[in-house]
């Protein structure tokens, strides 16, 4: 997600199970325990689904578009 200050932070887009009720505040700190300073996550997303190609790959740059335009439950 883009910053002002950092140029780009860590957001975290997350389809959840059926019946799970993780938070923001759990995901973050699982993430922080695994990865450096750097790399914590600073912003979550719950979506639906998330945007590939005809190969499988993620659509990286739907999902910038999206965060940017706050449409993050149209996923």
């Amino acid at each position: 997600y883009p910053d002002e200050e950092a140029g780009q932070i860590p957001m975290a887009f997350v389809v959840r199970k059926p019946g799970s009720s993780i938070n923001e505040a759990q995901l973050m700190d699982f993430i922080a325990k695994q990865v450096a300073p750097y790399k914590k996550i600073r912003r979550v997303a719950f979506v639906n689904s998330i945007p590939k190609s005809e190969a499988g790959k993620i659509l990286r740059r739907e999902l910038v578009n999206h965060a940017l335009s706050g449409n993050l439950s149209k996923l």
